[in-house]
């Protein structure tokens, strides 16, 4: 029987160990600090639990629309975190059955390579163990970016987003330092609990990654909710004050200070190989990230990496599919990981989602490509939900006539862009996609109507005129 260890009890370690486990390996899951990683604790799951109160506290104030008229007394911020660590704990306990229902031996400790097929893992009690396997699975995740910007690190004032999740009290204000998905769901949720956010971010847009047209509608969402957006701002420097920490921006020379209770550092993630002692024993790595091949499979053999750790897509269903790729491969199999239609998904109020290409990438890669947009406002569903607050884009390409891109602000938009991915990565093309008859009423089937008005032929809108 192939023995396999995983460093790091993750979305990406827990799933390739059961998923060796599986096939037949004998498997030993190895983390230092609690079964799920950062999504299941401090990352995904968590926030997803503060941005469900959230929504219900703005759904309060926004009833009066629909002739509901509610107030809200307070916001209990000590239930709102119990809320959260009873949603931690069941999820947490429930990977910790599966894992012993799949014959998972977990070991509680820290790895560091000595070899390239053994480690060392310091026990919490302070001893130490030597583990040896024929196949090793390296997940240890990332933890976030704190940038050099003075008096940052010093601030008692400061967190990022770990320190977030278990603030004693609810601030009145907040600064939040990096206008990405972490900055943008934090701000989305402390906006609706009553909190004045601020958001500081370099780049002229929020998100870059998103469609920009999409990023757009984002920051009005944003600005509507009561964030303020300083877009194209740089943070200079940190000082702490008697009960709040003023924050220094600087816009092309421009310099003013913003004060906050507050401040949140979310500029970003780095992969997580500290201590692993991975470049010692031969594993190649380029700038604290593993390198891996489209088995992920590192430089030596049988030795694989999988997740934030290897710096690619930092998604916990990147992670996961990882998982289940590197298992396969250890266990004898020759399976490539094409990271070709991966969905993203920013948990605003409300929610935007997108997978496949933007129209920015569609112009740089010189695609012959045109484009689709329907207005949720036109949407049965989403206008009972939300208002029809938001929009569907969808980017053609006019060689094959295929879908390449979907772009979602609205409601339900995590979940749509399941279908969207399903499509892209089946290479459906637009008459397979409006032939297929969608649901009534339901948000999906904007996405449809996106598609028909790529070839002007949506029902439900004005169609614009064909060129020519």
């Amino acid at each position: 029987m192939n023995s396999v260890v995983v460093i790091g009890g993750g979305p990406g370690g827990y799933v390739a160990a059961i998923r060796a486990a599986q096939l037949g390996a004998n498997v030993t899951l190895i983390e230092k600090k609690h079964i799920g990683g950062t999504c299941l604790n401090v990352g995904c799951i968590p926030t997803k639990a503060l941005l469900h109160p959230a929504e219900i506290a703005l759904s309060a104030r926004e009833g009066a629309s629909c002739g509901v008229h509610t107030t809200i007394d307070a916001i209990n911020w000590d239930e709102v975190l119990a809320f959260k660590n009873s949603i931690i704990g069941k999820l947490t306990g429930g990977v910790a059955s599966l894992l012993k229902a799949s014959g998972v031996k977990v070991i509680k400790g820290e790895a560091k390579f000595i070899k390239p097929k053994a480690v060392e893992v310091t026990l919490e009690d302070d001893s130490h163990q030597i583990v040896e396997a024929d196949r090793f699975i390296i997940a240890t995740g990332s933890v976030p970016v704190m940038p050099p910007i003075e008096g940052l690190r010093e601030s008692r004032f400061v967190v990022d987003s770990t320190g977030l999740l278990s603030m004693e009290l609810l601030p009145k204000t907040m600064v939040i330092i990096g206008g990405g998905v972490i900055g943008i769901e934090f701000a989305a949720a402390l906006a609706a609990f009553g909190c004045k956010v601020t958001i500081v971010e370099a780049l002229d847009t929020l998100a870059p990654t998103l469609d920009r047209e999409i990023s757009a509608m984002l920051a009005k969402q944003l600005e509507k909710q009561g964030v303020e957006l300083m877009l194209s701002h740089k943070v200079v420097s940190i000082s702490d004050g008697e009960s709040e920490a003023a924050v220094k921006v600087d816009n092309n020379g421009e310099v003013k200070t913003v004060s906050a209770e507050k401040v949140l550092c979310a500029v970003g993630r780095r992969s997580y190989i500290d201590n692993l002692n991975a470049e010692a024993v031969g594993i190649r790595c380029e700038r604290s990230k593993i390198l891996v091949n489209e088995y992920l499979e590192t430089n030596i053999p049988g030795v694989y990496a999988i997740g934030d750790c290897v710096g690619q897509i930092m998604l916990a269903h990147t992670a996961s599919a990882q998982g289940e790729v590197a298992a396969e491969n250890a266990m004898g199999e020759k399976k490539c990981y094409k990271p070709n239609c991966v969905p993203s998904c920013i948990y605003s109020l409300p929610e935007t989602a997108a997978v496949g290409i933007t129209e920015q990438q569609a112009k740089e890669q010189k695609i012959d490509y045109r484009v689709g947009k329907f207005p949720l406002s036109a949407n049965g569903r989403a206008l009972i939900a939300n208002g029809g607050e938001g929009m569907i884009k969808v980017i053609i390409g006019n060689e094959l006539d295929e879908l390449l891109g979907v772009h979602i602000l609205g409601a339900h938009a995590t979940e749509l862009i399941a279908e969207a991915a399903l499509a892209i990565s089946m290479e459906a093309t637009v008459l397979e996609i409006t032939e297929t008859i969608h649901s009534h009423p339901t948000v999906a089937e904007a996405i449809r109507e996106a598609v028909l008005d790529a070839d002007s032929k949506a029902i439900h809108i004005p169609n614009k005129k064909k060129k020519g």
